[in-house]
């Protein structure tokens, strides 16, 4: 079965990349609901919060350590979004975890 989001990690796919490490990857929303929308995944094939255990604990704090200095780094200094959906019922489309970065680069509320 073919995923988008691990053809991008891999490099097979283009996107616009904003962040990468061993472990994560931080790209542009192909179809962004803010003026801002990056997606945030682990280089793994993780399906969902429904297929991680605790093996994942260093990556999932990984993950939420960087997703500020992201944020950050394109302008998100007031405060920013983020959104994990998970199963169909959560609204999630790509099976693949993912956590939506948003904001606006506005700086006063």
């Amino acid at each position: 079965m073919s995923c988008i989001f691990c053809d991008i990690a891999q490099g097979r796919a283009p996107a616009q990349i904003f962040y990468q490490d061993e472990w994560i990857l931080a790209f542009a929303d192909q179809h962004p609901r803010a003026p801002i929308h990056i997606l945030v995944i682990p280089r793994r094939h993780i399906a969902n919060l429904y297929q991680i255990s605790e093996d994942d604990r260093d990556l999932l704090g990984h993950i939420l350590l960087k997703v500020p200095q992201i944020a950050h780094a394109q302008g998100l200094q007031a405060g920013f979004k983020l959104q994990v959906n998970t199963g169909p019922a959560g609204g999630q489309e790509i099976y693949h975890l993912h956590l939506h970065l948003t904001g606006s680069a506005r700086t006063t509320p």
